[in-house]
């Protein structure tokens, strides 16, 4: 689902698109909060400690595709920044949240300014580091593309994760289609796309819009596979690449991120399985399936069950043709499955629609995604994915 100015939806740091008036009401409480405790900025807020056996190594690739216009600017080639997380020996130096403009813009874009100083945003401290020497062997690949309006970096927790547990992890920031990002040479690009969405004349165009940008992000990861495993037809895009096993690769995504995750299955074959974070399917997955690959759907219970305002889980469930699961998780929102409402918790932040804990919040994310791959990436048994659990009690499995 989306956010637009013409049906605005100010959030907490732990806010559901499902029920904006909620968080609409919560907002000013949580400033009010934070004021009357001598406000938040003072305190210090971090990633969650990964779970895997290994430290976590990051590098930041501004990757060019000049053979593509970007949809929003097309005087412009398709620009993309992208994170990359693997696993590592310790050494090095801590890597930044995000920048202090991109905090800020991103801040401002969800009604959070009165509440969080961009400088306490972009200082969360996160568990990578740079110039780390990585582990031997060969690792699966999975891309992580974010949702839409949100910056690469509010994925952290989950390619931070990925990454300990053995995976190279490149998490996508996509131009044009964020509040705020960074490229090289002190630009900060914005959401460009956010402006051509919100003039669109009609719902139905707005959701052809998003539909586009879904197919496009889908083309945005298959070039980054091709520059990180492809290295022969040009100079090598990351000094690690070796340790990529191109034979399994995998995509995710946090809202129209997830949509993307389908979509680029649908477009390239190199992609073995897909996650969807609570995203709508804007671009339809096809009616003749996946090639019977495996497919993870977790969601919002209120958003996402079968029946719930977002038909397009409903209408795609019987298309996707391979291993699939439909989760959804109960008392959670639209940002339950990334970074902003574990953070938040940390201050205090709670949204009342939403009152699923941030730590919560991380624990679920982590542990379904993360057994999702180890299954279908790395062939490893996972329980967790057969069926409820008393260990999860939030989490319901849908077969409609």
């Amino acid at each position: 689902m989306i956010r637009t100015r013409r049906n605005p939806a100010p959030l907490l740091l732990a806010l559901t698109l499902a029920l904006p008036a909620a968080a609409a009401a919560a907002a000013p409480a949580a400033a009010s909060t934070a004021a009357s405790t001598g406000g938040t900025s003072d305190v210090r807020v971090a990633i969650p400690h990964p779970t895997g056996q290994y430290e976590v190594g990051r590098d930041t690739l501004h990757l060019v595709d000049a053979d593509r216009r970007d949809p929003w600017m097309p005087e412009a080639a398709r620009e993309l920044m992208v994170s990359v997380y693997f696993p590592a020996r310790t050494g090095g130096s801590a890597a930044p949240y995000m920048t202090v403009d991109e905090a800020r813009l991103l801040l401002k874009g969800q009604r959070l300014d009165a509440v969080f100083k961009p400088g306490q945003l972009a200082g969360v401290s996160t568990n990578a580091h740079l110039n780390a020497r990585p582990v031997g062997g060969r690792h699966p690949l999975v891309v992580l593309s974010p949702g839409f309006t949100l910056n690469r970096a509010t994925l952290t927790t989950l390619a931070e994760d990925l990454a300990s547990r053995g995976y190279v992890v490149a998490l996508v920031d996509h131009a044009y289609e964020s509040f705020g990002t960074t490229f090289p040479g002190g630009r900060t690009l914005t959401c460009v796309a956010c402006e051509t969405v919100e003039s669109a004349p009609s719902d139905e165009a707005e959701k052809e819009l998003m539909a586009k940008a879904a197919v496009n992000r889908a083309a945005d990861l298959s070039f980054v596979i091709d520059r990180l495993t492809r290295p022969a037809r040009s100079a090598p895009a990351w000094r690690h690449w070796q340790m990529i096993d191109p034979r399994r690769i995998g995509a995710a995504g946090h809202s129209l991120g997830g949509n993307a995750a389908a979509s680029v299955m649908a477009a390239d074959r190199r992609v073995r399985a897909g996650v969807n974070l609570d995203g709508s399917f804007f671009a339809p997955v096809a009616v003749s399936g996946l090639g019977g690959r495996p497919f993870l759907m977790l969601g919002t219970k209120v958003q996402h069950s079968p029946g719930a305002a977002d038909t397009t889980w409903t209408r795609d469930w019987p298309r996707l043709d391979g291993w699939k699961r439909w989760l959804t998780v109960a008392d959670s929102g639209h940002f339950t499955f990334i970074d902003l409402p574990i953070l938040g918790a940390q201050v205090g932040i709670v949204d009342p629609a939403a009152p699923l804990s941030g730590k919560r919040s991380g624990e679920i994310t982590t542990s379904y995604v993360g057994a999702f791959f180890g299954r279908h990436l790395r062939g490893e048994q996972q329980p967790l994915l057969d069926g409820p659990s008393a260990a999860n009690p939030e989490v319901a499995f849908q077969n409609p």
